[in-house]
């Protein structure tokens, strides 16, 4: 078992990587979109460019149109989720290699008992 562990230990990084580095990129771009909105939105309702919901932004509140509060919601909660996941994967990978490098040593710890 131990071997089939170390062999699947970088299938395992891989995976962790390829959903971290999606993630974090997601979120800053939903910050550079949120930083955007606060500078460009109307800062009060105007219903002739449909810019009617509401967004606090950092006790800011602008005002956006549907459209655009739900791109810019499902960016955040795509990229929240695949952060998520690969933050799940890197402590089991962690966890994982921490186990195949403490094994060998346990084993020679306890054939010198």
């Amino acid at each position: 078992m131990q071997s089939t562990t170390r062999r699947n230990l970088p299938l395992l990084q891989f995976f962790a990587l390829l959903f971290l580095i999606p993630g974090v990129f997601g979120l800053v771009v939903s910050a550079i979109i949120t930083t955007n909105y606060a500078d460009t939105l109307p800062r009060v309702p105007d219903p002739s460019t449909m810019r009617i919901v509401p967004r606090d932004i950092h006790g800011v509140t602008v005002f956006q149109t549907t459209e655009e509060d739900h791109a810019l919601r499902d960016v955040e909660y795509g990229a929240l989720g695949l952060f998520i996941v690969g933050i799940a994967l890197s402590v089991v990978y962690i966890e994982r290699r921490y186990t195949v490098l403490q094994s060998p040593v346990e084993h020679d710890i306890r054939a010198r008992a």
